[in-house]
């Protein structure tokens, strides 16, 4: 009987990386890895197949035994980032002059400098003059000023988006690429979601070449599965999908590592970052979930969900600044692209009679990046990592891990012109560079609102045992590195689940509001890939906004297996326990049901309260909770009182508790509700999918924030 393989391949600056995965066991069968292919005629997709093909090849890994794949992808950031984007003809449509107003997009500009930006030309059909003729003739004319894409965008087109649909059509026939934008958002707002649907538009042609030949290399290595591509916001879709909606595979580099910490790691709480060799991925797990943000292109916010990944300009590579003193930055710049060897990475004897010199990687940096040069004439990069090499912070067997001698003879030289020692020298730099990281896990944790006391600092890439380990030990956090850290992305890569989210503006849902966005989000996932029979769906409402989310996850696959084996109660509570900073002693069983252990512990007078899968995962950690364990039919007792017992009263104004549900698998959260009769029409539209005596444990914390 053929294995069963998931293989996951991750697109990075300098390498790209395939990993095979058995998905009964959850072990690695084996690595592709290959340096990124961006000079390549077919650019990057040519790497993802080469790491493919050696992943395969070099593991014995047959075509037939792959039930998945998938690949993140920086096509779409990258176009974005180069200026490598569609001009852009605007169709907008509606009613009024507000309309025409709000639906004109100006060019929006992608860089400081202003030359990179997505050019746009823009016109507007009122409704009561709107037929096929107008319609084709409008797109002639856009065309004609040089539009090489079309935008349909009509105020209040999420509601009935008729026309929209028209103007693809009749593009379709002239052989135009039209996005609808209310194929891109279901959101209410027309020229945010126009400006959304102008940035999927303008990568529309450089994100077809890509899929196209990334997806006939697929199939000519006998891989007859669909071929899915990682979204920004930790989920897959399918490639047919990808081709509407690719402004969706914005950042989903990043978004693979965050995924590769939360489902490999078991990294339920934590703030995970990358470390690369140019830059550093930091974003943040809470209680199971990674951070949702939306994505901001040219300055403005678009209505793309993405992970709230902060790409930070450090890492393992990072060369450093210095001016006759000390080290006065470290970054942005890599070795990598001053095409310079690191010191580390090289032979003592290689190094011969070093002296500082000052190089400017590209044109407009700075002048005083450090670089050696020995009396051979032959150059070296002072880097991170040569830096914590020379204080012994790596390890052998890490990836980081490199030559103590080389990286000190090389930073002696800087040590001497700035009159310190080798292991001042180095401090500085390890300082400089951890300051910058520091700076965004700060932000981060008060922008998610992450207790300091629950903080751990989760490594991957290949520069984490360079960097992360420093800045810990700087932080006063614990930390751990990530087994197989330098391919923890195509492990996120690999085990993604297909993902969708809709999303609507809706003041005072009903109960009818809510089955509706449901099922809408069921459908998209299923178009996206998922099999129907796997999705579940979480309800979310934001009574500020007036926002209702309905999030969607599935399985590419009927039959799904458990890739994690299960922990008994002894060793769940040792996890507890580490993540409460408590003694196993102190700690104890508050409930439990078939998928779940609750515990508990006293601190300040109140329970702490921990629940916990078992697979391992904590899935809620709260500082003052209560938790019982009912029936689904006893859920709304429970929960009314709750929500007057756990009331916390400042001044004039009522805190209600945040209220989770451990039922069936899965946990549902409903933190951040107003009301207790909306509460309980979004529980309602989970609770009709169990029956009446069906066991859950249900959660109640006040909310002292």
């Amino acid at each position: 009987m053929n294995r069963a393989v998931r293989v996951g391949i991750d697109v990075g600056g300098t390498h790209t990386k395939a990993v095979a995965i058995d998905n009964d066991t959850f072990e690695i069968l084996g690595i592709g890895s290959v340096k990124t292919t961006h000079d390549d005629v077919l650019g990057v997709s040519a790497g993802v197949v080469h790491a493919f093909e050696k992943c395969l090849n070099e593991n014995n890994i047959g075509p037939e035994e792959v039930m998945f794949i998938a690949h993140s992808t920086t096509q779409a950031t990258n176009a974005l980032l180069e200026g490598d984007v569609a001009v852009t003809g605007v169709i907008g449509m509606g009613n009024s002059f507000l309309a025409k107003r709000q639906s004109v997009i100006k060019d929006i500009i992608l860089d400081e400098t202003g030359k990179r930006k997505i050019v746009t030309h823009n016109k507007y059909i009122p409704l009561k003059k709107f037929d096929q003729t107008v319609a084709k003739r409008t797109i002639e004319e856009l065309v004609g000023e040089g539009a090489e894409v079309i935008v349909a965008s009509k105020a209040f087109g999420v509601d009935n988006k008729r026309e929209e649909e028209a103007i693809a059509t009749i593009g379709k026939s002239m052989d135009i690429e039209v996005s609808q934008a209310s194929d891109i958002s279901k959101m209410y707002g027309l020229s945010k979601r126009t400006r959304t649907a102008v940035i999927n538009a303008s990568i529309l042609p450089k994100m077809f070449e890509t899929a196209d030949s990334t997806e006939n290399s697929v199939r000519q290595a006998g891989i007859k599965v669909p071929l899915m591509i990682m979204r920004g916001d930790g989920g897959v879709m399918d490639i047919n999908e990808m081709r509407k909606r690719p402004v969706l595979t914005m950042l989903s580099g990043p978004a693979a590592s965050t995924v590769g910490a939360l489902m490999y790691l078991k990294a339920s709480n934590a703030i995970f970052f990358e470390v690369g060799g140019t830059s550093t991925d930091i974003g943040v797990i809470k209680n199971g979930r990674p951070m949702i943000d939306y994505s901001v292109v040219g300055g403005h916010k678009t209505l793309i969900s993405s992970l709230d990944v902060h790409v930070s300009g450090v890492a393992g590579g990072s060369m450093v600044r210095a001016d006759g003193q000390s080290v006065v930055a470290v970054g942005p710049r890599s070795a990598h692209i001053a095409k310079l060897p690191y010191a580390a990475f090289s032979k003592p004897e290689e190094i011969i009679d070093p002296k500082v010199i000052r190089v400017q990687p590209l044109e407009n940096d700075p002048s005083d990046y450090i670089a050696i040069e020995g009396s051979d004439g032959k150059r070296f990069a002072i880097t991170v990592t040569c830096a914590a090499n020379a204080l012994k912070l790596v390890k052998e067997g890490d990836y980081s891990f490199g030559s103590y001698e080389a990286s000190y003879k090389a930073i002696k030289a800087l040590s001497d012109e700035l009159s310190l020692s080798v292991e001042e020298a180095a401090t500085q730099i390890m300082d400089k560079a951890s300051d910058v990281v520091i700076k965004v896990i700060n932000f981060l944790a008060d922008k998610h609102k992450v207790e300091r006391s629950q903080i751990s600092l989760v490594g991957g890439g290949g520069g984490a045992t360079s960097l992360l380990p420093y800045t810990a030990k700087r932080m006063g956090l614990g930390y751990d590195i990530a087994k197989h850290a330098e391919v923890i992305s195509s492990i996120g890569v690999a085990l993604a689940m297909v993902r969708d989210v809709v999303e609507r503006v809706i003041p005072n849902p009903n109960a009818q509001d809510l089955e509706d966005i449901r099922n809408e989000a069921i459908q998209s996932a299923t178009k996206s890939g998922a099999s129907p029979e796997t999705i579940e769906v979480q309800m979310e409402i934001d009574a500020q906004t007036n926002k209702v989310r309905a999030i969607a996850t599935g399985s590419t696959e009927v039959k799904t297996t458990d890739l994690v084996a299960k922990v008994d109660e002894a060793e769940a509570k040792a996890l507890v326990a580490k993540s409460m900073q408590t003694p196993e002693a102190q700690v104890y069983l508050v409930e439990e049901n078939e998928f779940f252990y609750c515990f508990g512990t006293m601190k300040n007078d109140q329970q702490e309260l921990r629940i916990i899968d078992k697979k391992g995962f904590i899935k809620i950690q709260r500082g003052d909770g209560e938790a019982v364990k009912t029936t689904v039919g006893g859920i709304r007792n429970v929960v009314d009182k709750y929500w007057e017992d756990l009331a916390v009263y400042k001044s004039d104004i009522k805190l209600a508790p945040d209220i989770y549900l451990c039922i069936g698998a899965k946990v549902v959260d409903y933190t951040g509700m107003l009301e207790l009769s909306q509460l309980h029409m979004v529980m309602d539209t989970e609770l009709m999918q169990h029956g009446g005596r069906e066991e859950v444990i249900v959660v109640g914390a006040r909310n002292n924030l």
